[in-house]
């Protein structure tokens, strides 16, 4: 039996294997265990190029707690750009902060502060057109000059 190093135990953490069922659990359990298998190929061999290259300087866990933590915060970036796109584009109506906030997992007050002009700014560059805010801010003015 070969011997079990940090990677392997990190690849077992990150990317578990599916519980086996049996023969009953079909044709797409087997194509899941499968892609799980090819991600845990790829996850691993990346791993270990990363600890060739490293030349013993290289730490597979903390480098993958760093890896999780980037993703975090890309995720909790998205979600204030979706929490944006619900209070700040959607027409006629917004959501409402309690559907979003439980959504999001959060408060009602943190979902009324969880973005700012920043992520609405990028939300209508995505989306391609202005706010919800801006919109009827722009017709109240053209409206004043006539």
């Amino acid at each position: 039996m070969a011997k079990r190093d940090m990677i392997d135990d990190v690849v077992d953490v990150v990317h578990p294997m599916p519980g086996r069922r049996g023969d009953d659990g079909g044709e797409a359990a087997n194509t899941g265990r499968q892609d799980v298998e090819v991600q845990r190929r790829v996850f691993e061999e990346s791993m270990r190029v990363a600890e060739e290259k490293a030349d013993g300087c290289y730490d597979p866990l903390l480098s993958e707690i760093g890896r999780a933590r980037v993703q975090m915060r890309e995720a909790e970036q998205r979600l204030r750009l979706l929490v944006a796109y619900g209070r700040e584009f959607v027409s006629p109506r917004p959501y409402q902060l309690k559907d979003l906030a439980a959504a999001a997992g959060y408060s009602v007050s943190g979902t009324r502060s969880a973005y700012f002009g920043d992520e609405i700014s990028e939300v209508a560059a995505r989306v391609g057109r202005p706010s919800r805010s801006r919109r009827s801010l722009a017709s109240i003015s053209d409206s004043a000059r006539a």
